[in-house]
């Protein structure tokens, strides 16, 4: 027997690693940055 699995995100889920970066470049002076 074999299957296909599709694992995906939900967009609810927040990912630490990108909101950190999305974070530094706000204190960097990049206003225009989201959902990264």
């Amino acid at each position: 027997m074999k299957a296909i699995v599709h694992i995906r995100l939900k967009s609810e889920v927040l990912d630490p690693q990108g909101q950190a970066i999305e974070s530094a470049l706000r204190n960097l002076g990049e206003e225009k940055i989201s959902n990264v």
